[in-house]
């Protein structure tokens, strides 16, 4: 007889699992959009907000959405769908803005026009794309980049689709998905190459596309007025 005992792997319960920025970002999107909608005052907000960062498991986050109707399943924009992992627009081959830092340090930042497809170079130089303040023309904007002995740094609103298709040789290519809760909102594209140099792009806490705003203020406004009967 075999008196050896198996030993089961032992397998992590979901709400045990350790949060991911993306995970984070996927509940301070339900807050906003509670926030907008009148669910949440904004001392509450900022409370769990802050509770989000903090949160170290899927679990602790989670407390900070059930008493919300996204995290039942309902409440969900009509239309909504996560952004496609490539774009499904035509964009073209030539870029609109090409961004070069050879030996020096080359920024794009403020408002300005985004354009379709920006390229951006960094040999033993820094780049810096900042889309925080920019005007979106359209709705999906790719940036390729390379980096040599370099980095590019690409930063976008928070409440945008982000998506990277890269990699790194002996270097770092990092982008942090993001997916925006608004059907119509830009969606971003990093793709590239990182040799001995390091691609990263990520939201910029705090800043948000203005005409996405506009619509939720529309949409909280119409609830109010419906709600006191005018």
């Amino acid at each position: 007889m075999d008196l050896q005992k198996k030993t089961e792997p032992q397998v992590a319960e979901p709400a045990e699992l350790r949060a991911s920025d993306a995970d984070r970002d996927r509940i301070a999107d339900i807050l906003r959009e509670a926030l907008a909608e009148g669910r949440l005052t904004a001392d509450e907000h900022a409370e769990r907000v802050e509770g989000v960062l903090g949160a170290k498991t899927v679990g602790e986050l989670d407390v900070f959405i059930r008493d919300l109707p996204a995290a039942h399943g309902r409440g969900a924009t009509p239309g909504y769908s996560p952004a496609p992992n490539r774009p499904t627009d035509a964009i073209p081959h030539d870029p609109d803005d090409n961004v070069v830092a050879v030996f020096s340090a080359a920024v794009r930042k403020g408002r300005y026009r985004a354009g379709r497809r920006i390229h951006a170079y960094a040999v033993f130089g820094s780049v810096e794309i900042d889309l925080s303040e920019a005007i979106f023309e359209y709705r999906q904007v790719v940036i390729k980049a390379f980096s040599v002995f370099g980095s590019v740094e690409v930063r976008v609103p928070e409440n945008v689709s982000l998506r990277g298709t890269g990699a790194g040789v002996l270097g770092n290519f990092e982008v942090h998905t993001l997916d925006s809760t608004e059907p119509d909102a830009p969606v971003v594209y990093v793709d590239g190459w990182a040799i001995l140099g390091n691609i990263e792009g990520r939201p910029r806490r705090g800043k948000l596309v203005a005409d996405i705003l506009d619509r939720v203020q529309h949409k909280v406004d119409r609830s109010l007025r419906k709600h006191l009967g005018h």
